[in-house]
């Protein structure tokens, strides 16, 4: 799917159709988790950090991540390529690999490309968004075709020409060559995958070791022999420490689990695999065995992702007693890597933006002379009034007059919103004070879009139809 999450916003947002969205976590330490191709012409991208891009493109629209409609789009598009084949395989809540072969709905080159455009077709009448489609023999290929079709597109790799393809593209763009390792290939004069075919299997080997770089060089001669898979192994990476005293400092306790979490990243990375779930095990003094676990958006050999991820977990755990031992896995393994951007913008949903959309003007921050002041002679522990409510922009909202909306910022006791929804005109936009009973949260509307069932209807072709 193009620029996945931001497109969302836009189909849903109808004033927003066309400008620059950036959809991330909005606090200090916010991270940009996706952008539409009008922000991404200013350089923001993924990963960015929010203040960063604020600065590049300071009139966008920063908008908190909403994954329950995230969520809600991505199952009709799975349920579409759940029909063109039984092996699907999702990398993520908007990529997936479809093998065509099982499903019978690609022979040649001339039907995968039918098979593709019919597709994307589908897509669009089912969600209203695009998605672009890679077409090839493999999982490697078909990925950096889908890449290049970008945005709405669709790029088919035709058998024996994938060398020729390949040679030019930078090294960064084949599976498992991250910053670290293309680094010590550049220092090494290989900077294009031709230089990696020229280079050599024994090279390869002696620069980065005997799997990876058997591998690597497979990967440059166009060769990668990985199967679509729809339900992946139920392997795991662990590591596990037994002590000789019962630990009963919680620092110590904590220290412990972050050494045993950068471990066990240290043995999947060595495995060339990361993991999308995070697994905690703790033994008590009586031997009681205690398991948490925690699943993430998408797999990553993170050691901070996972260092954290395990941090939360041992907040779940009574360690009173003593602790005998520790130990840190992470299952649902895979050949890849995808950041969980938005592990920190999950925690700021609550937070208020720092500054709200630019087409509404600064909102000046409060200041200390503007706080409301408490009365004189009240006591610390005497009545207190309610919290006041945080607005955070992009949230729904449904006003009892008004109807349903969104936030585009709040501050200095008010709250701006614009009331549209999925395929109306650009909607009116109104204040209100933050603490107006008429305004309450509100769940994602639908987007407008047929439903994966009439798509027929809705002017997409029956399927089958293919994506990478």
């Amino acid at each position: 799917m193009d620029a996945f999450y931001a497109a969302a916003e836009q189909a849903a947002k109808p004033s927003l159709r066309g400008k620059a969205v950036v959809v991330g976590g909005l606090g200090p330490r916010g991270v940009v988790a996706t952008a539409s191709y009008e922000a991404r012409r200013f350089g923001v991208h993924s990963a960015m950090p929010m203040a960063q891009a604020r600065r590049l493109a300071p009139n966008a629209a920063y908008l908190v991540p909403r994954f329950s409609l995230y969520r809600s789009v991505s199952e009709r598009v799975m349920e579409l390529l759940g029909r063109l084949s039984p092996l699907v395989e999702p990398l993520s809540l908007d990529e997936a690999f479809v093998d065509l072969e099982a499903g019978g709905t690609a022979h040649d080159a001339a039907t995968a490309r039918a098979t593709g455009e019919r597709l994307r077709a589908d897509i669009r009448a089912a969600t209203g968004l695009t998605g672009s489609v890679g077409l090839a023999g493999s999982k490697m290929l078909a990925k950096i075709a889908s890449e290049q079709a970008k945005p709405d597109g669709l790029v088919l790799i035709e058998p024996g020409t994938e060398r020729e393809l390949l040679a030019p593209l930078t090294v960064r763009t084949l599976p498992g060559v991250g910053p670290a390792t293309g680094e010590h290939l550049r220092r090494a004069g290989m900077t294009t995958v031709a230089d990696l075919a020229e280079a050599g299997e024994d090279e390869l080997v002696r620069l980065l070791g005997r799997a990876h770089g058997a591998a690597l060089f497979r990967m440059a001669r166009g060769h990668d022999d990985r199967p679509v898979v729809a339900e992946r192994d139920a392997k795991s990476v662990s590591v596990e420490d037994t002590f000789d005293v019962d630990l009963h400092d919680r620092v110590r306790v904590r220290t412990e689990v972050d050494r045993l979490a950068e471990r066990c990243v240290q043995r999947l990375r060595a495995g060339g695999h990361s993991g999308r779930t995070i697994v905690l095990k703790v033994r008590r003094y009586d031997f009681s065995t205690l398991t948490r676990s925690e699943t993430l958006r998408g797999p990553t050999d993170d050691p901070a992702v996972v260092r954290e991820a395990a941090g939360r977990l041992l907040e779940s755990v009574d360690t009173t007693g003593g602790v005998r031992l520790l130990g840190v896995g992470v299952t649902g393994l895979a050949d890849y890597t995808q950041e969980d951007l938005f592990a920190q913008a999950a925690a700021v949903l609550a937070e208020p933006p720092d500054a709200p959309p630019a087409d509404e003007g600064p909102v000046p921050p409060r200041t200390e002379a503007q706080a409301p002041a408490a009365e004189p002679g009240a006591l610390p522990d005497g009545p207190q009034p309610p919290p006041e409510r945080h607005w955070s922009a992009g949230q729904d909202v449904r006003h009892t007059v008004h109807g349903p909306g969104w936030v585009q910022g709040s501050g200095v006791g008010r709250v701006t919103v614009r009331f549209e929804v999925p395929g109306s005109e650009p909607g009116r936009v109104r204040t209100f004070r933050v603490d107006d009973e008429d305004l309450q949260p509100s769940d994602p509307l639908p987007l407008v879009g047929a439903a994966p069932g009439d798509a027929e209807q809705a002017g997409g072709a029956a399927l089958p139809a293919g994506r990478d």
